[in-house]
């Protein structure tokens, strides 16, 4: 199964506004994606609920897990998305 492993690149980490879009996101891409800081379980990437429960600031470094067709293309996109100031664009 493919994974990447990025740093949280917004301000307020993945909370209100970064979240939303990442999740928007991850709810458009054609594979299911998982999200998950350090050894903890995977949670739906598309869940705003889960991705917020996950308590992920600036800087801490998520792992994203999809499988499928189009895999490796929706963590990349996905991946340079979270590495992004969420905060500071106009997404």
């Amino acid at each position: 199964m493919p994974t990447r492993t990025v740093a949280v690149g917004s301000a307020s980490g993945l909370h209100a506004r970064p979240a939303k879009i990442f999740v928007e996101a991850a709810a458009a891409a054609p594979v299911k994606v998982t999200i998950r800081v350090g050894d903890k379980k995977p949670v739906p990437a598309k869940s705003m609920l889960s991705v917020l429960a996950l308590g992920a600031k600036q800087g801490t470094e998520v792992t994203l897990e999809a499988e499928g067709d189009g895999a490796e293309q929706a963590l990349t996109d996905l991946a340079a998305l979270l590495a992004t100031d969420l905060d500071a664009s106009d997404g």
